[in-house]
């Protein structure tokens, strides 16, 4: 049982006085011999004033990000005044307001989660700096900011602190980098041992059957009808996505190079049988995504008109095309050899949909093409992946490909710190997948219902 806490006047009293130790740069603007001591309090935020002069602005994205952090670890710094004046914490009273106004309360650390209890009602830490001189305050209100300013980053140990966050489950997103800063700072987190881009050959006897779900770190694969409502719902495991990335068949018969000709299922059908197949795939996917969640489709030009109507009666605002603009042309028999892959682009208009990249991005993609596809006739660079993933989803997120394939959507969610969600109707490609990211990673992927290893699973249904 836990002990009984302290009264709550006398724990905010501690609270408080470990809050001394935080504010050392206090001192080098007071003045001991003619100031008071310095004075820590609980105060209304009614009785604080904003300085006027105060040049340091606040976006209100800032405002909801200090919130978010003062309900996470507690109140852990105090607003320091001059009779009354804010010289520090402008942003953190503006956070706090918007914390009191949704009806919350303000704890010291460790916070709500951890028992403590709160600051009365409308109230908030205050350290009492009314020794300092006019000059001293109005110094003080520029050096705190200026000075925190020109402090810089280990990037290396920054990453390892920030990757070991997110792979412990904290919200990253609380620390207070903006959503394509974290994105950048994590895009060599996942560097992997093999080469991104290389994918173990097929293997002669599976050892995924159909409804088999394969826990990959944060990940899970399944090997099921992308169609099937059921299926979808089982790998999401009671989450929506948050992304759509994916690469269903084209529909134009493609046989791949090994040396058991592997073609890909459902790429040969009639047209009208295509089409229902299509919206099919479309409405399911529309029901596992959030609200505004964005839609990346590739597609070949041949069934553009088919793969366009079944993204829009499947529920999906289309936006726009973009263009994969390959390094080289694949010969073929007609007029005109391909160099390009469209991309439908379009979110589920239920919400405001999300866009975390700035104002430069084109609709032309140019990636290099793996060197070599013979094990999956389709397969994508991870590159031309990563790219919509990093504009239109943040770290942590949850990414859906209903068309698994090799699993390069599954690399690159890896790579960029997205957790991926992929069916996969065809077994001996879901054991692509799941190999392809154990050689990735280094790590072992695990039966979600049974906890056994791919390979304890594998000793027990391959022969010999």
């Amino acid at each position: 049982m836990r002990p009984k806490p302290a009264e709550p006047k006398s724990q905010r009293a501690f609270s408080l006085a470990l809050l001394v130790s935080q504010f050392a740069v206090v001192a080098v603007f007071f003045d001991y011999e003619k100031g008071p001591a310095v004075q820590l309090s609980s105060r209304s935020i009614d009785s604080l004033i904003p300085y006027a002069r105060n040049a340091r602005t606040h976006s209100e994205s800032q405002i909801a990000q200090i919130a978010a952090s003062i309900e996470e670890f507690g109140m852990v710094g105090a607003i320091v005044v001059r009779d009354g004046v804010i010289a520090k914490g402008h942003g953190t009273l503006a956070a706090i307001r918007k914390l009191y106004g949704a009806g919350k309360r303000l704890y010291p650390p460790p916070g709500r989660s951890r028992g403590a209890d709160p600051f009365p009602d409308g109230e908030a830490p205050v350290l009492d700096a009314s020794g300092w001189t006019e000059a001293q305050f109005r110094a003080f209100v520029i050096a705190d900011n200026q000075l925190a300013l020109l402090a810089g980053w280990d990037d290396e140990l920054l990453r390892l602190e920030v990757t070991e966050l997110r792979d412990d489950g904290f919200d990253v997103d609380l620390l207070g980098f903006e959503a394509v800063d974290l994105a950048r700072l994590l895009e060599h987190a996942g560097g992997g041992l093999t080469d991104e881009d290389d994918a173990p050959a097929p293997p002669e006897v599976p050892v995924s059957a159909v409804g088999d779900v394969w826990q990959c770190g944060s990940h899970r694969v399944m090997c099921g009808d992308s169609l099937r409502g059921d299926s979808v719902a089982t790998v999401m495991d009671g989450y929506l996505a948050d992304l759509i990335v994916t690469d269903p068949p084209y529909n134009v018969a493609y046989v791949g190079k090994t040396d058991k000709h592997m073609t890909i299922r459902n790429d040969a059908m009639q047209a009208d049988e295509f089409a229902r197949f299509l919206l099919a795939a479309h409405q399911a996917m529309f029901v596992a995504a959030k609200g505004g969640a964005g839609i990346y489709v590739f597609h070949a030009d041949t069934e553009g008109l088919t793969f366009r109507r079944a993204l829009v009666d499947g529920g999906f605002r289309l936006a726009q095309c973009c263009v994969w603009v390959k390094q080289s042309l694949v010969l073929g028999r007609q007029d005109y050899h391909w160099q390009h892959e469209p991309v439908l682009y379009g979110w589920k208009p239920t919400g405001t949909h999300r866009w975390y990249a700035d104002r430069s991005q084109s609709t032309v993609w140019s990636f290099d093409r793996p060197a070599r596809n013979d094990l999956h006739p389709t397969m994508k660079p991870v590159a031309v992946v990563e790219y919509p993933i990093q504009n239109s989803s943040r770290d942590g997120d949850l990414v859906l490909d209903t068309f698994g394939g090799s699993g390069t959507t599954l690399i690159a969610c890896e790579k960029c710190g997205r957790h991926a969600r992929l069916l996969e109707l065809d077994p001996i490609y879901c054991d692509v997948i799941v190999e392809r990211w154990q050689a990735f990673t280094g790590l072992r992927a695990t039966h979600a219902a049974t906890g056994t290893t791919f390979e304890e699973v594998a000793a027990t249904r391959r022969p010999g």
